[in-house]
């Protein structure tokens, strides 16, 4: 990106240069529109569920800013020389019903022929200056809680090479589709003071780019992590993703390991994530509250895993 243009408009709040999930423009005094766009293959067989999971992947960065999705935009890469658009038609139903529970519309969107199918959404939300929320404000003595539990990333990996068991499978898809919506109404409600979803750089590349836009330690307990059902086993038959080994890498050097760690939970904790959940950064007075609500609303993984604090010779703590 070094040699792009720079954009010096002061009513662009949140742009290309920062850590955030998605960009933020100012529309009026009292209105922001947040963007986003996400598209991916598919990682799963059934064009309905990958439908679901692709967009509901991409509505999360729109709630990791606390702002409310209000329209989308079907992108898609499909060989129809090749495939059946039965097939495009359930992918884009399948997107078409997550955009539907989140309140949304689809106003359109583009299609390319492609040698593989890709999938996702552009889309746009609105919120307001003082619910915004973004990765830059943790704070010393806030919590961090994590709404999903992790381990997409062995289980997709695992279903490729058909090396998974149908239940882990099942489970992990209804992770991946369900939305992040609760969560991000439940952390604006509650004052949380940053938030970021965790999607392709696992959950320590996430909270190394929260501590670094705060200037503050993030301090993370692996014993704290939830999990999803059967990864551990999948970990430790070696099924990674490519990205994980390059997450790793990036995270190696900005972080401290206190102790003897678990070593599965920390591949778990470099595994990359596909719709994952968000990583709250809150004051420990309202965690319990947080947690109360989002558990309520459906995210029944969501717990706390670590805390924050002040700057230290490094970002990340794994203990």
């Amino acid at each position: 990106m070094r040699g792009l243009p720079h954009f010096d408009d002061p009513k662009l709040i949140v742009g290309a240069e920062s850590f955030s999930d998605a960009g933020v423009y100012q529309l009026q005094d009292n209105l922001l529109i947040v963007q986003s766009l996400d598209f991916f293959p598919p990682l799963v067989d059934d064009p309905y569920l990958f439908g679901q999971i692709a967009a509901a992947n991409s509505l999360s960065d729109i709630y990791a800013m606390g702002a409310r999705p209000t329209t989308a935009l079907n992108i898609v890469g499909f060989p129809d020389d090749k495939l059946e658009l039965d097939i495009l038609g359930e992918i884009l139903r399948g997107g078409a019903e997550r955009v539907l529970h989140a309140g949304a519309v689809i106003a359109g969107g583009h299609t390319v022929r492609d040698a593989e199918i890709k999938y996702g959404l552009s889309v746009t939300g609105v919120v307001e200056p003082d619910r915004l929320l973004t990765n830059q404000q943790s704070q010393p003595g806030d919590v961090l809680i994590l709404t999903k539990s992790l381990g997409t990333g062995f289980v997709t990996t695992a279903f490729k090479a058909r090396k998974c068991p149908n239940h882990v499978l099942e489970t992990a898809i209804a992770s991946m589709a369900q939305l992040n919506r609760a969560s991000s109404e439940a952390a604006v409600e509650f004052g949380a003071h940053a938030a970021t979803d965790i999607t392709g750089f696992g959950l320590a590349g996430h909270a190394a780019e929260m501590a670094q836009a705060s200037n503050v330690t993030l301090v993370l307990e692996l014993d704290r992590l939830p999990i999803l059902p059967g990864v551990a086993e999948l970990a430790q038959s070696g099924n990674k993703t490519r990205a994980s080994a390059t997450n790793r890498s990036f995270v190696e050097p900005i972080m401290r390991i206190d102790g003897q760690p678990d070593p599965i939970r920390m591949e778990v904790l470099f595994d990359a994530q596909t719709s994952g959940g968000l990583l709250i950064s809150i004051a420990a007075d309202h965690a319990n509250d947080l947690l109360d609500k989002t558990r309520t609303a459906g995210a029944h993984s969501a717990c706390l895993i670590g805390s924050v604090l002040e700057k230290q010779d490094t970002s990340l703590i794994v203990r």
